[in-house]
């Protein structure tokens, strides 16, 4: 009966791993995943889930860890030896592969197939140039210093300035998705910033955040510093609405800052000068008008923050994410983070920043 049992076991894993194989490679159209996943389904799981995610204080991703290790432990414990104890855990991980990453499709993960943005809005690629960028920096420039006194006045009263950010979201949301989108940010339901034992993790591998795609809760890196939080924050809230590919998230995220208070529209500012520069040539970015002492220390504390992490963790990291990203169809990798810089350059923006 033992033997007879472990090959059902086989055999289930084995259904569901066809399952899932057909799953990731079933060639979706994406204007079919936009209208019945990304903005039909999709909301309505998100406006359930997350709300109940942030009744726990502590991420659900450690818990739901902790409980699959109890589990292998417990399945090999009654095998009956060790070699059947190696086979019955082999057996339930292929499974628990299997389910977990159709139920990253379902909760989550099919926002990887959606229209891309820039296909949504009034973007050209032919307007990413030099110039722009060069102009973008220069206002960069000119934002961060007069936003450094409000911004530090804000991040020393240590207040919890997150409903301010969640107003700029809706804004931001609301310009994107147009008339489908209320202005309340009804559609939304923003997650409550957790720590996690990954904040070990984060913090050697230089990663700022997470969104947790099975639980749709945002787990942060406990040492992001003050200038960094809201751009950090309203990037994983981009993931919760639905913005999976890396360069939307940091797109939308941008919007939001901008429509933030002073502490927000700086990391908006400083991070848009940190990606403008870094495609110019030195002799041009001599020509920019200079940062001021106060935003220039920022700068280089984040870049300290980032230093203090370890190489090799961080290079094993980006190989993992990278692999991540190419097999969820985002054929750049984890350079698909650079690709914000395009669209805020190549998007046609009016007044108060709002793309057309």
């Amino acid at each position: 009966m033992k033997r007879r049992g472990g090959a059902h076991g086989i055999a289930g894993a084995v259904v569901l791993i066809v399952v899932a194989a057909v799953a990731a490679i079933a060639p979706l159209p994406a204007s079919g995943v936009e209208r019945f996943y990304s903005t039909s389904f999709y909301p309505l799981v998100q406006r359930v889930v997350t709300p109940a995610s942030n009744l726990v204080p502590i991420a659900l991703l450690d818990i739901a860890t902790g409980g699959l290790l109890a589990f292998l432990v417990f399945r090999f414990s009654r095998a009956g030896g060790r070699k059947q104890g190696v086979r019955a855990v082999g057996v339930a991980l292929l499974k628990i592969i299997a389910v977990v990453y159709l139920l990253f499709l379902i909760m989550w993960g099919l926002n990887y197939r959606r229209v891309p943005l820039e296909d949504k809005l009034d973007f050209d690629r032919t307007r990413v140039t030099r110039e722009r960028a060069l102009a973008l920096a220069a206002e960069s420039v000119r934002r961060a210093n007069a936003l450094y006194q409000p911004a530090h006045a804000l991040a020393a009263n240590h207040g919890d300035n997150r409903s301010d950010l969640e107003s700029a979201m809706s804004s931001a949301l609301h310009v994107l998705e147009g008339r489908g989108y209320p202005r309340d940010g009804g559609h939304l339901r923003t997650g409550r910033p957790k720590r996690s034992l990954l904040g070990y993790y984060f913090r050697y591998a230089a990663i700022d955040g997470m969104t947790n795609p099975l639980f749709l809760e945002v787990i942060v890196n406990p040492d992001l510093l003050p200038m960094e939080q809201p751009e950090v924050l309203a990037h994983e809230w981009a993931h919760l609405a639905g913005y999976a590919d890396e360069s939307e998230a940091n797109f939308v995220a941008w919007l939001t800052c901008l429509r933030g208070n002073a502490l927000a529209q700086y990391s908006g500012w400083l991070s848009a000068y940190s990606r403008a520069v870094s495609v110019l040539p030195r002799d041009i970015r001599l020509t920019l008008p200079k940062l001021d002492e106060g935003p220039r220390q920022d700068l280089n504390a984040i870049a300290a923050r980032y230093q203090r992490s370890s190489p090799v963790v961080r290079r094993v990291a980006q190989d993992v994410y990278d692999s991540y990203l190419k097999a969820n169809r985002i054929e750049e990798g984890i350079a698909n983070y650079d690709f914000v810089l395009q669209l805020m350059l190549g998007t046609s923006l009016g007044g108060e920043w709002t793309p057309r």
